[in-house]
This record gives C-alpha cells, structure tokens and sequence, in this order.
C-alpha cells in the first residue's frame, strides 16, 4: 500500500472529464501542479493548483519545449520510498514526492490526420508526457500513472476506498497500460517517419494497434479474440454497421478479403461473394441486380451463409433479392429507406455501409509464434502492351478486357488457383488445392453443377503456370476456349502445343499471383 497522495502532476490535451479526478483529489487534500492549457482549466474550474514553473523554480522556455523536464520533477516522481539513499538525497534538495500522474499526449495521430506539413507533425510530437509516463510507470511501486480517461472512475474508486490512495494491483496494471500507450505512440511516430522517407522495410519494425472491440471468439470457439485498428484514426474501420449482430472474427476475416477484391473492381457494378475468406462468387456488369445475379449463380450452395460486398447503393429490388438467400453480412455502398426496412426483417444480418470506406495500408503481414512476414500488397493488374500470345489464335479487344478480370481474381483465391469466367463473372472457382490439376477439377466440376450452359468458350485464369499440360487438357474438354496464366515452366513448350491442337487461345502475363 502506497503512503497517501499528496502530490499530482495532471497535464492532459484532452481535458474531457478530469474534472471527476479533481473533485476526488479536492476531498483528499492533494496539491496539483500543471501547466499551460491544463493549468488554466483547472484554475478555470475553481480547483487550486500550482504552476509548474512556479513549482520547480525554472520558467519554461523554447516556446514550452522544456518544462516539465527539470530534476524537481522527475526526482519526485522516480525516487525509491523504501530507499534510504533516495530519501536523504530528496531530504537535502527539498525535493517533494510526486505520487500520481495524470498524462495523455500531444494529439499526434489528429495532427497526422489533418495536416501534410511535416513541421507541424514534428511540433505535435510530446516529449515530456511520455517521459513522466515511462518514468512512472517504471516506479508504479510508489506512485500511480493514469494515461487513459477511461480509467478516472476507477481511480476515484480507489482513491475513496483506501482513503486517499492506491493499491498496488491498480497501479501495476495502470503501468502497463501506460507503457503499452508509449509504445504505441512511438510506433506510430517511427512509422510515420518511414512512410515520409518511403521506407518500406525498416531495420526494426514496430506495429501500433488499439484494441477496437473484443470478439465473442475467434475462428472457433475455444479460442479468444478481439480486433484492432492500425490507423491514425484508430477509433473506426472505415465502415458502418447498421443493423444486425456484432460481428465474429470469422466475419470480419470475410470482410476484409471482399472489400480487397471489390477495390480492385472500378468501372462497373460489381458483386463479391466470399466464404471462409475465398470468393465464391464475382461479377461486374452495369446493372448491379444483374451483377449480383451473376456472382450467386457461380456456386450458390457455397454462397450460404457468406459475406456479401457491393460498390453500389442498394435499392427495394436487390434488397429482395438478396433476402432469397441466407446471409450472414451485406457490405454495400448505401442502402436507400425501403432497402433498410426489407433487410433489417433478417435479424441476425450484419449491414454495413461501405460508402466512406478507404483501403489505405500497402503492406500484407503474418505472424508466426517469434516472427512475421511483411510484403508488398499485391496491386499488379495486367498491362494490356506486356501480354503474350503464345498460341495461333489471338484474342480480339472485348476477350483482353475479360482475360483481364479473370486474371485479377485469381490473385484473391487461396493457391493454388483456377478461375473460370463467362462475360465478366465467374462460373467456377478452384482454390486452394497443392495440385493444379484438382484446383482445375474443381472448378470444372463447380461449373458443372451451376453453370453448365456458360462453359463453352469461357476463360480459364491460372494464378501459376502449368507444371503439365493435364490441368489445361482438362479445360480444354471442359470447353474452355481462352486460358490465361503466367507461363514459365520448362513444360511450357508441351502446354501450348496442346493449346493449338485444341484450336484454343492462350494468353502469357508474365506474372504470378500465388496466394497463400
């Protein structure tokens, strides 16, 4: 147990509720000290406190740079109670003990949010709070550090049930928390600084998070979980849910692989279906119902119980549509009033309201128990002058541009990957599999079962090449009339020979688009 508290230092940029901490610390007879902004509301609010200037003796200087800085401070605030050395030094400089801090930062992340001038970033970037804050958080055995709002409530709990002090529980859990905060606020400092100098892979890389929501479970449900934001704006996800049940950790896993897809869809109404964070079902058309028509007809049995993403608005007819189907989340570019009101009849569906949402991060990483892996965002679309015909037969204009939508989705399915395509939409889908010949199977067989009148002269996009020439005489049979695919295998020679004897095209990007 601490000895009472007879000393607070308070500096807040954010001064919403302090006033609750200043009518507990008023009761107990503890002296505050402050300065600037936090001095003049307090004062403001009838409270007495002690300028810090006025405290230590030293005016503030370089335009209040340095102030809390100075010995008097920082010696009250990391002296050793129990330690007789410390006490005798304290004695003789006549230096009091400091035994509750109360800090939150400079509003970096705002500033980086609103403004692009690097010298007004670097002005907003605190030194003296997190150094009181390391510093007591590092001696949380004597004195009490409070970075979060959240925390004054408890704080006065504590405050009035040890009659003016803190247990050690609470302030052992208050240190960490604070140094969780300067951990996070210099990760976000370094990064910024890396995206400025466009470094993408720095020697050290730190990784900020604020914990958005805890999750009911994880991927299953003996597993925990919670999500978080990696962003300057770290209070939402860029999107809005209006109506339904909170979302699981498998939802969000949907969520987020969709709204990677839908981005990559820009001149027309396009429809993404995904399941267990693979797609199965796209389309782009110019009328969204035809679109949305389009992706559940590629594997409706799939489609149950998936996560659904438009870059359109929903109106009253695809709203009914989209209740013939069992959902478990409709992502869309707003919903008009009679679209709502149809929707939200399905209790249990998750509506979310895209319409403001921005893909900004360009890295992809994964964790691994004492590592991670970070890489590129894979954004490469085909360049149309960079593409090779390998067989006879050429593609004309209107085939390149669907070759070019079929390629691009095979870099969303898990590898190894087969796309088939029929006028901008897919028909079948085969992912994941370590052989390319069951991936084309599967796909075969996928539209098959669902598209049996679209196969003939569909496109078939393999996201590697043809280790044999098995996978593409599967195709061909299918009725596949175009394969797209990488090329690059010392089997290529074989592979396109049975192209030409088939009379199909075959089309070479250059470029691979595993998925793992």
């Amino acid at each position: 147990m601490l000895k009472k508290i007879k000393n607070a230092l308070i500096s807040v940029s954010d001064k919403e509720n302090i006033i609750k901490v200043l009518r507990s610390l008023d009761k107990h007879n503890v002296q505050i000290i402050s300065s600037g902004g936090t001095y003049k509301y307090i004062r403001k609010l009838g409270y007495n406190c002690i300028e810090i200037s006025k405290y230590t003796g030293f005016k503030e200087m370089l335009n209040g740079r340095v102030k809390t800085l100075h010995p008097k401070i920082h010696a009250g605030i990391l002296h050793d109670r129990q330690n007789k050395l410390h006490k005798n030094e304290m004695s003789k400089l006549k230096f009091p003990s400091i035994d509750l801090i109360i800090v939150n930062f400079y509003p970096f992340q705002k500033v980086v949010r609103n403004t692009r001038n690097p010298s007004t970033v670097i002005d907003n970037i605190d030194i003296g709070g997190p150094t009181m804050v390391r510093a007591a958080a590092k001696n949380f055995k004597n004195v009490a550090i409070i970075t979060n709002k959240n925390d004054y409530e408890e704080l006065v709990d504590e405050l009035k049930k040890f009659k003016g002090r803190t247990s050690l529980n609470f302030r052992e859990i208050m240190s960490s928390k604070a140094f969780g905060l300067t951990a996070y606020y210099d990760a976000m400092i370094a990064n910024w600084f890396n995206k400025k100098l466009k470094i993408q892979f720095p020697e050290r890389k730190t990784i900020f998070g604020r914990k958005f929501k805890k999750l009911r479970y994880g991927e299953n449900p003996h597993q925990e979980s919670s999500v978080y934001i990696s962003d300057y704006d770290d209070r939402n996800l860029g999107f809005t849910q209006l109506s339904g049940k909170d979302l699981s950790y498998n939802n969000y896993n949907d969520i987020f692989a969709s709204l990677e897809i839908l981005e990559s869809i820009k001149s027309k109404s396009g429809t993404v279906i995904v399941k267990h964070a693979n797609p199965c079902g796209v389309s782009e058309d110019k009328k969204p119902i035809i679109s949305l028509k389009n992706a559940y007809a590629c594997d409706p049995v799939s489609a149950f119980g998936g996560v659904i993403a438009c870059n359109y608005k929903i109106n009253k007819k695809i709203a009914l549509e989209v209740t013939k189907n069992f959902l478990e989340v409709i992502l869309a570019k707003g919903f008009d009033k009679d679209s709502l009101r149809i929707l939200k009849k399905k209790k249990n569906l998750r509506i979310i309201d895209i319409s403001k949402f921005k893909l900004k991060e360009s890295l992809s990483i994964k964790n691994f128990e004492r590592s991670f892996l970070i890489q590129n965002k894979n954004k490469h679309l085909i360049e149309k002058n960079k593409l090779k015909c390998v067989t006879r037969l050429k593609p004309n204009k209107k085939e390149l541009a669907r070759i070019k939508f079929a390629f691009n989705l095979s870099k969303y399915i898990k590898s190894n990957a087969i796309v088939l395509c029929n006028n901008f939409s897919t028909i079948g889908i085969g992912a994941g599999q370590p052989s390319r010949i069951d991936s084309c199977k599967i796909a075969i067989q996928k539209a098959k079962k669902f598209q049996q009148n679209k196969i003939k002269n569909s496109i078939a996009a393999s996201d590697a090449f043809f280790p044999f020439a098995d996978g593409v005489i599967a195709l061909i049979k299918a009725g596949v009339k175009i394969i797209v695919q990488p090329g690059g295998s010392i089997r290529d020679k074989e592979v396109i020979n049975a192209a030409n004897a088939a009379k199909i095209k075959m089309v070479f990007t250059g470029i691979r688009h595993f998925n793992h």
